[in-house]
């Protein structure tokens, strides 16, 4: 696999927000979100080529339950599946990270789905140049609907970064795609986009009032706030 980066840091977003966790990133994604904040994983994917022993031999350096696979986009590699059933024999808790728009049969104890909205189209990066591809495959309802639906993810959550109000609309409409799968509203996450801890403070003040308004999480970025937006973090 080719990998990014392991790391032990704390998880920063979502349900296991403050448990300590192994990450393991994997480089390579089949998207280009505009606000990025891991282009050495997507627009420019940089790592090394690890066997699966290896990297479980550098999570075995940590003694923590918790071991995170995120990316870019993890399940564009085939070995990731094999990764997060060994990682399971080591009776670690898996969270996997993923964008929803690559499918594998893979189990893990938490898919933290994270659908890109039209927020995310890289219009004014490289000339464009990715624009298109990238719109066309932000959102991909089959594979979203297999995620629902798996029988080997034992817990799912859904997180939705949000530049401005007008995205609730976009995130709402694609919830009643799935009318009678809709996960409860207290595994919803809506993030507010930004790379540093003044920005998020200035998009976190509204966006908080949304959540509390309509009844869905406020998803923070605590390693952000915490230690920047830096690898290894």
């Amino acid at each position: 696999m080719k990998i990014s980066e392991i790391f032990l840091s704390i998880q920063g977003e979502g349900q296991w927000l403050g448990m300590p966790s192994v990450f393991i990133r994997t480089s390579g994604c089949n998207l280009r979100c505009r606000w990025c904040d891991t282009p050495y994983a997507s627009w420019n994917p940089q790592g090394a080529e690890m066997s699966i022993g290896a990297i479980l031999d550098q999570v075995g350096r940590h003694a923590v339950e918790h071991v995170v696979i995120t990316g870019g986009e993890p399940l564009i590699q085939a070995e990731v599946v094999e990764l997060a059933a060994q990682l399971k024999v080591r009776q670690k808790y898996v969270t996997l990270e993923t964008a929803g728009t690559f499918w594998r049969n893979i189990a893990v104890d938490l898919a933290s789905i994270s659908p890109k909205l039209a927020n995310s189209t890289p219009h004014d990066r490289a000339d464009g140049t990715f624009a298109k591809t990238h719109e066309s495959a932000r959102i991909d309802i089959p594979t979203l609907t297999q995620f629902v639906r798996s029988t080997k993810i034992k817990h799912r959550q859904w997180k939705f970064v949000i530049c401005g109000p007008e995205d609730l609309i976009e995130v709402e409409s694609l919830l009643a795609t799935f009318a009678d799968l809709t996960p409860q509203r207290e595994n919803i996450f809506l993030m507010p986009e930004g790379i540093d801890a003044a920005e998020l403070q200035k998009k976190g003040t509204w966006l908080a009032e949304l959540c509390k308004a309509r009844g869905y999480r406020f998803g923070a970025r605590l390693h952000i706030s915490l230690y920047g937006n830096r690898r290894g973090v």
